[in-house]
């Protein structure tokens, strides 16, 4: 039987990250993450970095040998044809590692299901794979401080990031379910396991 696949998404700020722990270690879900798979095929050696290295030539790595990111950020920024040579070289590997994870979690006993996280999941190629879509919500105010007080980030880069998302209108027309995180996570808590309970997970 076909383990369940449960994509989670959600704006920058909303605390995804929270939920994912939840679902991990409460329910024993088995996590794959978007950034965190991109990221590690970009490290030296793997598959994403022998690309870049081989299209754009060694400007874009470090003294040190690994990927320049502000490099190769400006390389690609205002530069619409780069930027999709940059997705074509890069995009694929990602999405073919990601369900290398998925099959490799199928077999695995101890995963109950499935959860894929990334910011941006609808129209993604893999959509198909997922049997319920989860948007994690939380008011703009809190995000707003979230971001600037858990990460730092200045007034201006705070709002530069929400505003380049969709809207809520967009998560939620595409979402199962909604998972209201603005409050505690008690509360949170208990809307994953009421959600879980009606899925029959």
């Amino acid at each position: 039987m076909k383990k369940k696949v449960i994509g989670i998404t959600g704006g920058v700020g909303s605390g995804k990250s929270e939920v994912l722990n939840i679902l991990k270690n409460d329910y024993g879900a088995g996590l794959i993450e978007a950034d965190r798979v991109a990221h590690e095929l970009m490290e030296p050696g793997a598959v994403n970095f022998k690309a870049l290295v081989k299209q754009l030539g060694e400007q874009i790595l470090t003294e040190k040998g690994s990927i320049d990111r502000a490099a190769l950020g400006a390389i690609v920024f205002g530069d619409e044809e780069k930027l999709k040579l940059l997705n074509s070289l890069t995009h694929p590997n990602v999405v073919k590692a990601i369900e290398h994870r998925i099959d490799e979690m199928e077999k695995d006993s101890k995963v109950r299901f499935i959860v894929y996280e990334a910011a941006l999941l609808t129209g993604a190629e893999f959509e198909q794979r997922f049997d319920q879509l989860w948007y994690v919500f939380a008011r703009e105010e809190l995000r707003y401080q979230r971001l600037k007080e858990g990460r730092g980030y200045s007034d201006e880069k705070t709002a530069s990031m929400i505003k380049s998302q969709p809207g809520e209108d967009s998560f939620r027309t595409a979402a199962t379910h909604v998972i209201d995180n603005s409050g505690s996570l008690h509360e949170t808590r208990q809307q994953i396991a009421d959600i879980l309970r009606l899925e029959g997970l």
